[in-house]
């Protein structure tokens, strides 16, 4: 087939987008991606076989995109690029990344009437609802989620399948639309084979941290993340395990919060502020860490959707420590890969870290059983096989 995948941001990097889409390219099917520039940048371009459109946009497009379902601008504007894209690619179907751009999808495709695959990467309208523009004026007044989540609905139900990332989120959607059980198929976010098996170390990051007691976090590090538990925890954890290091490497704009915490808790000389760092360092922090946290808060975003970040922990054979969000807690209780912590309480992530601490094989026990999951039955080429069969069943 020759699919048409729209994405309403630069690419790349998009690590979801990129992997269905190479995956589908092997399988033999030809993808091309829309995708917008705010820049100088190629209009068409190969990428690892895929076929790269970019459509021009601008900062207030951009800003407009907030408003997709308040005013219909955005979606105006769009239309006409992706109705350009559809007639200029030929394209059989088509795969719409999150639901942003999904009106203006539905309408450009009404010339063509191709079939369309939905791919929820999140629950958009819950994560909205922790924006923190979306939390003050003028954005509290003018964004409803709500008028998302009646959006959201409409686009599944129009979509021939819909895609999305844990079995906590089709549960959720099957008993919002019972309706659209069938159309539904699991694609959850999971790492290829190479991120294990296939990297460098870093000599200069293992060294660094060779005579610490490493608690690792990767990624974003919102507020809604959890980190300000991990923090509270060292001014305990620091008495039983003096060499303790919480590493944190990604960035948020709300890191100042955390970092005027650390300075309050005269924590600096326990926790490093890496901010975001080339993904081609991941496997060098991971493999200088001794427990891997992800102390995710509770909501109906985090309750159905899973950090990439634990899988990657696991496939280099690290415990975990994880909150109880729901999704996450399934995974890792289900395949005894770490141990749980309640949501924002310090108490019981403290000992729960002690715990990991006092016991060496425990650690390695989790570790290895996290591994073995991932190599088994978690890695992108075991869990992309339902896409190829989406796909390899989809009428047009």
């Amino acid at each position: 087939m020759k699919i048409g995948m729209i994405l309403d941001a630069p690419f790349p990097p998009d690590p979801r987008v990129e992997n269905e889409a190479v995956s589908l390219v092997k399988a033999g099917h030809d993808v091309f991606l829309f995708c917008l520039k705010y820049a100088e940048e190629k209009s068409s371009e190969v990428i690892n076989g895929i076929q790269v459109k970019r459509f021009t946009s601008n900062k207030l497009e951009y800003k407009l995109s907030a408003l997709a379902y308040t005013v219909p601008l955005y979606g105006i504007l769009m239309k006409k690029k992706i109705h350009q894209f559809i007639e200029e690619t030929k394209i059989d179907a088509l795969h719409i990344h999150d639901i942003r751009i999904a009106e203006a999808v539905f309408n450009a495709n009404k010339s063509f009437n191709l079939p369309v695959v939905l791919d929820l990467h999140d629950n958009m309208p819950e994560v909205m609802k922790l924006y923190p523009h979306l939390q003050k004026f003028p954005g509290k007044y003018i964004i409803s989620p709500s008028k998302w989540k009646k959006k959201e609905k409409e686009f599944i139900k129009k979509a021939d399948k819909v895609i999305s990332v844990s079995p906590e989120f089709l549960e959720n959607l099957v008993k919002r639309i019972p309706s659209v059980k069938e159309k539904l198929v699991l694609v959850p976010n999971t790492i290829r084979e190479s991120f294990y098996t296939d990297y460098k170390v870093d000599k200069t990051i293992v060294a660094r941290y060779k005579d610490n007691f490493v608690l690792l976090y990767l990624g974003d590090t919102h507020l809604r993340r959890g980190l300000q538990t991990a923090i509270e925890s060292l001014t305990s954890l620091k008495e039983t395990i003096p060499n303790i290091k919480l590493v944190i490497v990604g960035r948020n704009t709300t890191d100042v919060v955390l970092k005027q915490q650390v300075a309050d808790l005269k924590l600096e000389e326990f926790v490093d502020f890496e901010g975001w760092q080339n993904v081609a360092l991941f496997q060098s922090y991971i493999l200088s860490s001794a427990i891997c946290i992800s102390p995710l808060h509770r909501n109906l975003q985090h309750d159905v959707a899973y950090a990439n970040k634990i899988f990657q922990y696991m496939s280099l054979t690290k415990p975990l420590l994880v909150s109880d969000a729901t999704a996450q807690k399934r995974v890792v209780e289900n395949n005894k890969t770490g141990l749980i912590h309640k949501d924002r309480d310090v108490q019981d992530f403290s000992d729960k870290i002690i715990t990991l601490y006092k016991d060496e094989k425990l650690r390695n026990e989790l570790g290895q059983n996290g591994k073995e999951f991932i190599e088994n039955e978690f890695s992108w080429e075991q869990t992309s096989k339902k896409l190829l069969h989406l796909y390899d069943n989809l009428p047009f």
